[in-house]
Parts: structure tokens; C-alpha cells; sequence
């Protein structure tokens, strides 16, 4: 026997988890279909380089309006 070998401790999240997995197999595919509702979106590279060249920099204190001090 191994020095090291103790039994996998899983936390008790993880088994909720594997556990609702288990009894929900379909709960990936509706997260993976949540997620692609907002996150996973082809970027128009010709849109974004429009939006970054109409970019203004900002000033280092954004609340000081008078640049003479």
C-alpha cells in the first residue's frame, strides 16, 4: 500500500453536484444554452474597430474639470 493512499475526499458540494447531474443529465445542455444566450457571440471585427477607434481617453482624475491646477 502506498504511503499516500487515502480514499478521494470530495466536498459536499461537489457530491450535491454530481449528484444533480445525475439526476438532471439534461441541466449541461441548458447551461450551455444559457450561457450562449449572452457570452458566446461572434464578434463583428469590423464593428469593434470602429467602436475602439471613437474611443476618448480618459483623464487620469475623471471628477477634475478644470485643467489649469
Amino acid at each position: 500500500m502506498h504511503l499516500f493512499a487515502y480514499p478521494q475526499y470530495t466536498s459536499d458540494v461537489t457530491d450535491f453536484l454530481a449528484d444533480l447531474r445525475q439526476k438532471k443529465p439534461e441541466l449541461v445542455a441548458q447551461q450551455k444554452a444559457g450561457r450562449a444566450l449572452l457570452w458566446d457571440k461572434e464578434i463583428n471585427r469590423e464593428i469593434k474597430r470602429d467602436i475602439e477607434a471613437g474611443r476618448v481617453p480618459q483623464k487620469p482624475y475623471v471628477y477634475q474639470t478644470n485643467s489649469d491646477f
